[in-house]
């Protein structure tokens, strides 16, 4: 004969009480987190930053709020449900409350579903605000169509050069550049090729990443908000000395940026400083021992440089 299990008892009116007011101090915890969890990020910089950064948020406080309750639910049966000392009998035979896994089955997907469609959301407005496009391959871009050109509010192409491993950067004017420079609030086209492998366009400041793959033409939109002098790094792995494929990005008033464009076309084609190539030479010079490394590629010759010891932000 099957014995019958003892029912559990409900909780009383003190034990609802403590976890009404246990979720509440987790609740608060969790939002207090999602707000500080803006301050753990760079600058915000461009229209997309807001979006990811809220995005990151929402996860922070749930994420928060998940963890919370799972450790208070460990720390309450460590100090108060515990078994007594040198008691080493196995606990009662219960199957399970079917109620209680149908509930944490369901609302965990339901949680996911509704992150997942928010995610969905946010994505949906990053491509609104300036999305990617592969427009061509093996060959050069498409300019600007009317619709690009409405309002007068976007600017370029900008051509933008990735190699092993410098940056490069070619105005509609024809400036060439190894830092590159935007104006202010403006919606900036560009179009992003790599002359040998995979590179990455990747500005902490604007939250924006975008893979550059070899032998496609990807145009890329973004509009900066704040100005100033950010960094541009390489995210993706491209050799020996891809740590050095880094250079700024340089948010300007627009009629200081335009007096920038203007006076950099009068100045003289230059081979840029390259620090690849630096430590490449200092590699060959100690007897090129160690692991084989790619050569760096011909630095390009530019019209303005990158100022090495200028301060940037993110």
């Amino acid at each position: 004969m099957t014995p019958t299990l003892p029912r559990p008892s409900r909780p009383s009116a003190t034990g609802l009480l403590l976890i009404t007011a246990g979720l509440a101090l987790n609740l608060l915890i969790s939002l207090a987190m999602a707000r500080a969890s803006h301050g753990w990020l760079p600058v915000q910089a461009s229209s997309a930053a807001p979006h990811v950064d809220g995005l990151f948020a929402l996860e922070t406080g749930i994420g928060t709020f998940i963890f919370l309750g799972c450790l208070s639910v460990v720390i309450w049966t460590l100090l108060f449900n515990r078994a007594p000392r040198y008691d080493l009998v196995d606990g009662d035979p219960i199957e399970g409350n079917t109620r209680l896994e149908i509930t944490w089955t369901v609302l965990p997907f339901v949680l996911v579903m509704l992150i997942a469609a928010h995610t969905i959301r946010v994505n949906h407005t990053l491509a609104t605000l300036g999305g990617k496009e592969r427009v061509a391959e093996n060959g050069a871009a498409p300019a600007l169509t009317s619709s690009d050109r409405a309002a007068g509010t976007t600017f370029g192409p900008i051509e933008v050069i990735a190699r092993q491993w410098s940056w490069e950067f070619v105005y509609p004017n024809g400036v060439r550049s190894t830092e590159l420079h935007l104006p202010l609030e403006r919606r900036a086209d560009l179009r992003l090729t790599s002359m040998d492998v995979l590179h990455s366009f990747y500005v902490p400041a604007f939250r924006l990443k975008q893979d550059i793959v070899p032998g496609s033409v990807i145009r890329y939109a973004l509009t900066p908000t704040r100005d100033g002098r950010y960094r541009l790094r390489d995210a993706m792995f491209s050799g020996g000395y891809f740590a050095t494929n880094q250079t700024d990005v340089v948010v300007q008033d627009p009629d200081d940026f335009d007096a920038w464009l203007a006076a950099a076309a009068r100045q003289p084609l230059v081979e840029a400083p390259n620090l690849a190539m630096d430590l490449h030479r200092r590699r060959l010079a100690e007897g090129d021992h160690g692991w084989a490394t790619v050569p760096p590629a011909p630095p390009p010759r530019v019209n303005v440089t990158t100022a090495v010891d200028a301060p940037h932000e993110a």
